[in-house]
């Protein structure tokens, strides 16, 4: 692996506007095809579906407008806190379009903003790794100050993904970043920002994701 800093500020921050962009533009064409027919369709039941789309597509695009800014995004100034109560609510909305339920154990507290972007971008991980749909567990645990997060997730053929085996801990030369890949790349990132670094594995048939103390030197 070589170090993160290969991928420059430009491009990562063109990577993950490629990310947010892939991200949305199914629910944002989705109320386009819905306007469409409210616009030239005068069969009323056509109408009600439309509505019924429009409807359900603004809420996808927001929820994942709303994570993808915690997330990816500032929000807040350097040093800022945010509350978890924050972070499992988009979190609860980003899954309401997914095949997985959530479980949230975390305490009623604020946390560095950092680590709810980490925290978050686990989440995604542990999203992509049961494509089939499954349970995701969500714990964050001892010093506030510093926390343990964990992810897993048990699901039909539940797997590391192969985009986080290869850039979690860094940029593979070999490999192809894209905007696909960039997400469990810049997960890494953050980590190692904090002073920490991930373990993404297998236990049995679940996978998990959680943070480490980086090691010395």
């Amino acid at each position: 692996m070589s170090e993160a800093g290969d991928v420059s500020a430009l491009e990562l921050g063109a990577l993950l506007c490629s990310r947010v962009c892939h991200d949305v533009i199914s629910p944002v064409g989705a109320i386009t095809n819905g306007l469409e027919v409210l616009a030239d369709d005068d069969d009323p039941e056509m109408r009600v579906h439309a509505m019924e789309l429009i409807t359900k597509s603004a809420a996808q695009a927001s929820a994942k407008l709303q994570f993808a800014r915690l997330a990816f995004g500032a929000a807040g100034s350097a040093g800022a806190q945010l509350d978890l109560g924050d972070a499992k609510a988009v979190a609860e909305g980003l899954m309401k379009s997914e095949k997985a339920s959530l479980t949230w154990e975390a305490p009623h507290a604020t946390i560095g903003k950092d680590y709810v972007k980490l925290l978050l971008n686990m989440l995604l991980i542990g999203i992509s790794s049961i494509p089939r749909g499954g349970e995701i567990s969500v714990v964050v645990a001892s010093d506030l100050t510093r926390p343990h997060l964990t992810v897993r997730t048990k699901g039909q053929a539940a797997r590391i993904p192969d985009e986080t085996a290869r850039f979690l801990d860094g940029r593979d030369l070999d490999a192809f970043l894209d905007a696909r890949a960039v997400q469990p790349y810049f997960t890494g990132l953050v980590a190692r920002s904090l002073g920490m670094r991930l373990e993404a594995r297998m236990e049995g048939e679940d996978f998990v994701i959680e943070t480490q103390l980086a090691e010395a030197g």
